[in-house]
């Protein structure tokens, strides 16, 4: 079992090797790459080798069935411009070492915007809005007990005004439990799929294909072929481990290096600090030893209540964006 599971490590080494080309600020579908969950966000998203709620779906879906119990979790984000980022996703433990899920990541660009044209300035009457969509199905298995596989298939669509774009993707996951003090090991791959080609009833358009003859036709219609773009494939490979375990007191600190074709390589750290089983202090630090980034710090807390039988988890996070201000993610986790 122990080549199995180094085997199916390096097979995902390999594999961003392959796959992590150089294409920064040429990718679509960027919101992709968005982080999600209030806890996640506030440890500066060095999630990947952490399993205890249901943004597995999102970090790596191979921590999904580690997780233990049925849970549903939405997290929004107050995002710039107006923008709204939000996330839901629910999971159901088929058995002990089983589970799927099922996810909604969707990006909403704000208020409808009138429609202006250069005789029509103030506006045709007309109303424009922008939006990303990503839906995923996701299924986790425990191989044994230190050692789980997980997968999900994700439909993504963009849409301005009256132009479109969808794709098939998929993300890959493993975590490994290790034997020594807690240590947890996972990587992901995240966002392997086709391409995004805008198409839409704004592409059509009336040609002469002829103009220098006489008699035929003027108007045949056409479409404007516009580029396809690939989406942002992501590698991310992690660690964690709880430095002190004493029952009422945890504190957990964890590390990503993360790998996307839409940008340069980083480290995300974080720390979780839960007290008396029930608040939580976290900190974290994104995109570490990159040149030219805005985020860097993030902070968050957490309030865990336990009410007949059913839990009901508060997540706050605040993300530093240097020049562009701070964001703040609320999430909600009911557990069942």
């Amino acid at each position: 079992m122990k080549k199995y599971i180094f085997t199916s490590l390096l097979i995902l080494a390999i594999g961003s090797g392959l796959f992590a080309q150089d294409k920064v600020g040429t990718t679509a579908a960027n919101f992709l790459n968005i982080p999600i969950g209030g806890k996640a966000i506030s440890m500066g998203g060095a999630y990947t080798a952490i399993s205890d709620d249901p943004t597995a779906l999102f970090w790596n879906p191979g921590a999904m069935s580690r997780v233990g119990r049925s849970d549903v979790y939405t997290s929004i984000t107050n995002y710039f411009v107006d923008a709204q980022h939000t996330w839901f996703g629910a999971q159901y433990m088929l058995t002990p070492s089983d589970a799927i899920g099922v996810s909604l990541n969707s990006l909403s660009y704000g208020d409808w915007e009138p429609v202006t044209t250069v005789e029509a300035p103030d506006g045709t009457g007309e109303y424009w809005q922008a939006s990303d969509m990503a839906l995923a199905v996701t299924y986790a298995r425990n191989m044994t007990d230190r050692f789980s596989i997980g997968g999900s298939i994700k439909y993504i669509h963009q849409q301005i005004y009256n132009e479109s774009a969808s794709t098939i993707a998929v993300d890959l996951g493993l975590l490994f439990i290790t034997q020594f003090n807690g240590l947890q090991i996972g990587a992901s791959i995240r966002n392997f799929g086709g391409s995004l080609e805008m198409r839409g009833r704004d592409l059509l358009t009336q040609v002469d294909l002829d103009p220098e003859s006489q008699g035929n036709n003027e108007n045949i219609v056409s479409y404007l072929k516009t580029d396809q773009w690939a989406i942002p494939l992501t590698y991310v490979i992690g660690v964690s481990m709880p430095v002190i375990d004493r029952g009422w007191n945890r504190l957990v600190l964890a590390a990503d290096v993360m790998r996307p074709t839409n940008d340069a390589q980083t480290i995300n750290l974080g720390a979780d600090w839960r007290i008396a089983d029930m608040v939580s202090l976290r900190a974290g630090y994104q995109s570490l030893f990159k040149a030219e980034r805005e985020n860097g710090l993030t902070l968050g807390v957490g309030l865990d209540l336990k009410v007949s039988g059913m839990a009901i988890v508060f997540d706050y996070s605040f993300q530093y964006f240097g020049k562009l201000g701070m964001l703040n993610t609320t999430s909600l986790a009911l557990t069942f």
